[in-house]
């Protein structure tokens, strides 16, 4: 990528966008061109399409998504499945119809099946069936990974597909309802700490096993395939290490310095028992992750404490 061409990231005030906004100002881009929700609906094909037509971007980091937790998934299917496939659509279509030269689509590490062997390989998509309770959110992830392949296929785009494990950091969504496991148990312990709660609840067992990215760590490697990477084969980005949902609890508690006990609520869900990817393929093309789990929770507990001053 030139560092004059013009590059649209959608959805550039998410944890996500912004992020890779952050890498590319620090590698010395400047021509970015930006909507907010309010100036640019992407669920509005016509206002999409105008834009493009307009603005004529280069290039395209789609990271504009519908997100949640399990809770969000599992009570708003329709917006998920409906909103994300809408969005995607609107910006592939209208990035090869005005000729954009490179598109990053950002997917999940929710599309794999429940199931899956771990660590979780690329090629494992489709050959099983999904997490119940957050399949739609996978469903229209899926077909915009599909969606990318069959342009690429069909037209010789080159439309390049990445699947993200969990991630956190500055910037993320700390609502309790609809945020994701990390954030939300950081605000918890943080509001405990500051309220001296003698217990915190954590949703489910605390066995299952997740694996977390540093969103800049995500951006990095978002930015590194961009200029180095061309294939429709899909990309896992993960650091290819797990931690239980207890142990990370434990983590966040020592790091927020909480001195109170952890309450396990088993009526609420799980989800899956594990997802680990496979980044062997990243590491192939020459890129692994940096920054530490410890480092990483240290440093957004940190931005979320400034928030609350």
């Amino acid at each position: 990528m030139d560092k004059q061409a013009k590059i649209y990231i959608a959805g550039h005030r998410g944890l996500v966008g912004g992020a890779i906004k952050r890498k590319l100002e620090q590698l010395g881009y400047t021509n970015f061109i930006l909507r907010t929700h309010k100036e640019l609906d992407l669920l509005n094909q016509a206002a999409v399409q105008e834009f493009f037509q307009q603005e004529k971007p280069e290039y395209v980091f789609l990271a504009a998504a519908k997100v949640g937790g399990i809770y969000a998934n599992d009570t708003y299917p329709a917006d998920f499945i409906y909103q994300n496939i809408q969005i995607q659509n609107n910006i592939i279509f209208a990035a090869y119809q005005t000729k954009v030269k490179k598109l990053l689509f950002l997917g999940s590490s929710c599309i794999y099946p429940k199931l899956c062997p771990q660590p979780i390989k690329e090629e494992y998509l489709l050959t099983g069936a999904l997490e119940p309770t957050n399949e739609w959110y996978a469903l229209a992830k899926i077909a915009g990974i599909k969606m990318c392949q069959a342009f690429n296929k069909q037209y010789g785009t080159n439309y390049i597909s990445v699947m993200p494990t969990n991630l956190y950091g500055p910037g993320d969504n700390f609502d309790l309802k609809n945020s994701h496991v990390l954030p939300a148990l950081i605000r918890k312990f943080y509001e405990a700490k500051l309220n001296n709660t003698p217990t915190v609840t954590m949703w489910g067992t605390g066995t299952p096993k997740r694996e977390f990215l540093y969103v800049d760590d995500l951006a990095e490697a978002v930015v590194y395939l961009m200029q180095q990477y061309d294939g429709s084969e899909i990309v896992n980005i993960g650091t290819g290490k797990d931690i239980t949902i207890g142990e990370l609890g434990k983590l966040i508690k020592n790091i927020i310095g909480y001195n109170g006990a952890i309450v396990y609520d088993a009526t609420k869900p799980d989800g899956t028992p594990q997802k680990l990817l496979d980044v062997s393929r990243l590491k192939k093309l020459g890129w692994e992750a940096k920054v530490s789990l410890e480092d990483g929770i240290k440093q957004t507990v940190e931005w979320y404490r400034l928030k609350q001053v």
